[in-house]
């Protein structure tokens, strides 16, 4: 069993208070026996949690006086942090990469145990070194600075951060979402992550393990990161309150996300959201059908349960049969199965009331259930009782018949694909489509399927709703350079966009270094040094012609 205090400034600080992880596969074959397990270490009835081959983590729940202190301590850190060179804070990305990298499988380990199926792990992971390889790092310097001589003048464009981050993480995916802090450092903040009670131990394994000894070797001041577990409401109100803070980074639903950042900003603070997805998909009448296929089953990675996966597809006409024959077949390999199986992919299912309710409302309306539609248990065999649900997809022939319907216009949190089929083919059927894109409420990622170069060219130019748009690739794969969260409406709110977290968290500052100017004479400067270059090119381009 793996023991995290809180990290408090450089120091682990106890408490008489502790959460216990239980393994996931553990939970599965006797879900009563390890409640009570967990329960009885919680609350002090036992003591042998060490003894205990299921119990795989424990984290101390932080006091309040720890809460105050990590945020006292990476206020009085800001200073020095910030002032460090950028080169110096960027090793720190360089080496947290190599690091996970060479722990890949031992991550991956604490991300099962967890719950995590195992595909879904490897995909974690992929993501987090995908996102923190050389050519993203490379982005992230010039993203942060930027120079130009220009006459007499040095000119820069810096990023400068803006002081203490706070970051709250999901329960879904909490280790590998709260990576994002990484660049909240990086940008030079001081950060105070929260480990959620239900999930702290991939949390802390991140932070406490990978990060916090990086930081220390690089002599980082101790404030720069602390990390505490504890109640979310009453840690985020704190967080609010607290004249300390200058961001809060969220992650959650959009409903108590976008309050949230009506009352951070009415408190002179930045909120950073990342909250619910409802990802569209297109496949048009030309694109490579096998693939496309694929690429949909992908909605299924974790039963649905993830903001970034397909969570409705347009279909053409055209191509509509043959393709969901293909996707059908596919989606009958997909099954449940305790998360180390590599071949599972389902995970237990928490919203069951609302599938059966989107489930009925969607049928009721003139949806066809084409698959799924039931619980099942660990083998994969139908129950009214399996905490599993087999992958469901529906069929709706009409987009106008889609739009009312919450399993398409609602984020769904379960293995639940529609696929939406316009009518007819029509001269104006792609921009119709691009339109129903467009106003999706939600807008994390969007993918088309097309081999048409006109198409692609037309998407590029029309889809605005979304932080990410692929094309003929995978919809949850992750692509170094671009960033992997963030979007436009309850997706991000209005200041949604695709999500650079050392962007978001540091503000832009613009610096003049002159040599040899005269201030009386600059003060009435109207006219740039490349003006005047343009200016005379023109004028020796003039004399030629005459």
């Amino acid at each position: 069993m793996r023991s995290y205090n809180s990290y408090i400034a450089g120091t682990d600080q106890q408490s008489e208070s502790w959460v216990y992880s239980i393994r996931a596969s553990a939970v599965l074959n006797d879900f009563v026996a390890s409640v009570k397990l967990k329960r009885g270490l919680e609350k002090g009835l036992r003591d042998d949690g060490a003894q205990q081959p299921d119990v795989v983590a424990r984290c101390s729940i932080s006091t309040q006086e720890q809460l105050d202190a990590a945020l006292v301590q990476a206020k009085a850190a800001t200073a020095q942090w910030a002032a460090f060179p950028l080169e110096k804070r960027l090793e720190l990305a360089r080496r947290f990469h190599l690091e996970v990298k060479k722990r890949q499988q031992e991550f991956i380990d604490v991300l099962i145990a967890e719950g995590h199926p195992r595909k879904l792990a490897e995909w974690e992971v992929a993501g987090i070194l995908q996102c923190s390889s050389y050519e993203s790092l490379e982005l992230w310097e010039r993203q942060l600075h930027e120079e130009r001589k220009i006459g007499p003048r040095r000119l820069l464009l810096v990023r400068k951060p803006d002081g203490v981050v706070v970051l709250s993480p999901p329960q879904n995916a909490a280790a590998s979402n709260s990576v994002g802090g990484l660049a909240v450092l990086v940008a030079g903040n001081c950060l105070v992550v929260k480990a959620p009670r239900s999930c702290a131990y991939g949390v802390m394994y991140v932070w406490r393990d990978i990060v916090a000894p990086i930081l220390e070797d690089l002599g980082a001041p101790p404030g720069v990161l602390s990390i505490v577990c504890g109640n979310s409401g009453n840690i985020l109100q704190q967080w609010l309150d607290s004249p300390l803070v200058n961001d809060i980074f969220y992650f959650g639903s959009s409903e108590r996300g976008i309050q949230l950042g009506i009352d951070a900003v009415s408190r002179g603070k930045k909120p950073i959201l990342e909250l619910a997805g409802k990802d569209g998909c297109v496949v048009w009448k030309d694109a490579d059908l096998g693939k496309a296929a694929e690429m949909l089953t992908e909605c299924f990675f974790g039963s649905g349960q993830i903001c970034m996966v397909p969570k409705y597809a347009i279909l053409h006409p055209d191509i509509a049969e043959p393709l969901i024959a293909l996707l059908l077949q596919k989606v009958a390999g997909i099954r449940p199965g305790y998360p180390e199986d590599s071949n599972a992919l389902l995970s237990p299912v928490l919203r069951t009331d609302e599938y059966f309710r989107y489930l009925q409302e969607a049928t009721e309306a003139g949806a066809r259930l084409l698959t799924g539609g039931h619980r099942v248990e660990l083998d994969g065999q139908p129950s009214q009782t399996g905490p599993f649900i087999a992958p469901t997809i529906l069929r709706i022939d009409s987009l106008t018949k889609a739009r009312s319907m919450s399993s398409v216009s609602e984020e769904t949190f379960f293995p639940l694909l529609p696929l939406v089929i316009p009518e007819v083919d029509h001269a104006d059927l792609l921009d119709e489509v691009i339109q129903f894109i467009n106003d999706n409420q939600y807008g994390l990622r969007n993918s088309f399927w097309t081999s048409s170069e006109s198409v692609i060219s037309q998407v590029v130019s029309k889809v605005n709703n979304g932080g990410l748009l692929k094309i003929n690739d995978s919809h949850i794969g992750f692509t170094p350079w671009l960033a992997t969260h963030g979007g436009t409406g309850l997706t991000g709110g209005p200041f949604g966009e695709l999500n650079y977290p050392l962007l978001r968290s540091s503000h832009l500052q613009g610096i003049s270094i002159a040599e040899n100017v005269q201030p009386s004479q600059a003060v009435f400067e109207s006219t740039s040094f490349s003006e005047e270059k343009h200016s005379k090119v023109a004028l020796d381009d003039f004399a030629r012609v005459i």
